[in-house]
């Protein structure tokens, strides 16, 4: 499992494709020759990008589930909507395809955002919205996932 540090600001040319900065590569290189998963995000406008492991482990869950039920199916077609293989070029870059730009509305100016085992690729301007949307109510919801352990394992 690779846990990935750091939010990087870049560029999007007009093809799509993106420039890594040089700290984040670093951090992929153990993974680098396996290729990522680009899908749109669940909850937000914005794209995720697996390592090929990340992404197996997460196709196991899901191949477990039950696809006689017409909830799991539905999940399991958003989920997989749009999904793409990606590699870096000899230059460094990936090229974002052009459905999964429109969906996350990214055009020039992106933010790279490491998401504990994933990275979160944004439009700068929607990155920066979604953190002051969040920052509102932080303290409640970091309490709410992340306080009261002690109590938790009492119960």
């Amino acid at each position: 499992m690779i846990n990935l540090i750091g939010t990087y600001e870049c560029k999007a040319d007009a093809k799509g494709r993106v420039m890594f900065s040089t700290a984040l590569k670093k951090q992929l290189q153990p993974v680098v020759s396996q290729g990522f998963v680009i899908k749109r995000a669940v909850f937000q406008p914005c794209l995720e990008l697996y390592t090929m492991q990340e992404w197996t482990l997460m196709m196991q869950k899901i191949n477990k589930l039950n696809r006689f039920v017409k909830k799991n199916n539905d999940f399991i077609r958003r989920f997989t909507a749009g999904v793409k293989t990606v590699d870096f070029d000899t230059a460094g870059r990936i090229l974002i395809p052009k459905d999964l730009c429109e969906f996350a509305s990214i055009k020039k100016q992106v933010v790279l955002s490491s998401a504990v085992n994933i990275i979160e690729i944004w439009d700068k301007d929607n990155y920066e919205k979604a953190i002051d949307d969040a920052a509102v109510d932080f303290a409640q919801l970091a309490e709410d996932v992340m306080g009261n352990t002690d109590a938790d394992e009492l119960s």
